[in-house]
C-alpha cells in the first residue's frame, strides 16, 4: 500500500535529458515549476499545505538544474519538457509555474494536445508580456547579468509568440505577484487582463520575485482559494 505523504521518486527520459521529480498526496493534481536558478525542492512548503487541502503535487528539477541533467538553451526545450510532464499526468492538472516555469508552461499550452490536458494555468510572478530592456535590468539588478544568457534572450525573442499563445487561452488563469522586489509591474498586469480578462489577480505581501520561496503558504493559500473552482477541463 503506498502511503500518499511519503515523496515518490519520478522520472522523464527526453530525447536530449533525463527530468528527474517526486510526487506527495493523493488527489487533483498540482504540477509545480520552478523558477530559473531554482530547483523541485523550492516547491516542499508549498506542497505541504496544497497536500493538506487535498492535492497530489508532482515537482520535476528542470532541465539543467538540479538533479536533472540536459541543457536550458531555448524556451522551446523547457517548453517540451513541460508537455513530456502533462502526457505522464491524468487530464485536469493544475500547472504552476514561476517564473521560467510559467513562461515553459504558456509556450506548452500553444499545443492543443497539452491544453487538452490542463484544468489551469497559475503564473507566479510572471506575465507573458515581458519588455527586454527591463527584463535584462531586473537580472543585472539581482547579480543574475550574464547567466543563462542563451536562454534569456531566447525567451524574450519568444515575447510576440507568448502573448499571441495567452490572448488564445481558453483556460481559466491565476497570476500571483508579490507587491516588494517583483518583477511584476502595474503595467504588466494591465497588459495581461487586456490580453485574457478572465484572469484572476492576487498579490503575496512581502513577497517579491520568488514567492514560492519567500511566502510559500501565502502562495499555497491563494492557489487552494481560487483554482478549487476549475474543475477538470472537457
Amino acid at each position: 500500500m503506498i502511503d500518499p505523504t511519503v515523496p515518490r521518486a519520478r522520472r522523464i527520459t527526453r530525447p536530449d535529458a533525463i527530468l528527474r521529480g517526486e510526487e506527495i498526496g493523493a488527489g487533483p493534481t498540482c504540477l509545480l515549476l520552478h523558477a530559473g536558478g531554482e530547483r523541485r525542492q523550492v516547491w516542499a512548503p508549498v506542497s505541504e499545505v496544497l497536500v493538506e487541502a487535498g492535492f497530489r503535487c508532482v515537482a520535476f528539477d528542470q532541465r539543467g538544474h538540479g538533479d536533472s541533467d540536459g541543457r536550458a538553451r531555448t524556451l522551446s526545450a523547457c517548453a517540451a519538457d513541460v508537455a513530456a510532464m502533462l502526457f505522464a499526468e491524468p487530464p485536469g492538472c493544475v500547472v504552476v509555474g514561476a517564473s521560467l516555469g510559467g513562461l515553459a508552461a504558456v509556450a506548452a499550452l500553444g499545443d492543443p494536445a497539452v491544453r487538452a490536458r490542463v484544468a489551469g494555468l497559475v503564473l507566479v510572478d510572471v506575465v507573458p508580456c515581458l519588455e527586454p530592456a527591463r527584463v535584462r535590468r531586473f537580472l543585472a539588478a539581482g547579480g543574475l547579468a550574464g547567466t543563462h544568457t542563451e536562454l534569456v534572450e531566447d525567451i524574450l525573442a519568444q515575447v510576440p509568440r507568448l502573448r499571441q499563445i495567452t490572448g488564445a487561452l481558453d483556460l481559466p488563469l491565476l497570476l500571483v505577484h508579490g507587491d516588494t522586489g517583483s518583477s511584476v509591474t502595474a503595467e504588466d498586469i494591465d497588459q495581461l487582463l487586456r490580453l485574457a480578462p478572465h484572469t484572476t489577480v492576487r498579490s503575496v505581501h512581502g513577497a517579491g520575485h520568488l514567492i514560492a520561496r519567500e511566502r510559500p503558504v501565502a502562495l499555497a493559500r491563494d492557489v487552494i482559494a481560487v483554482t478549487g473552482a476549475w474543475g477538470s477541463p472537457q
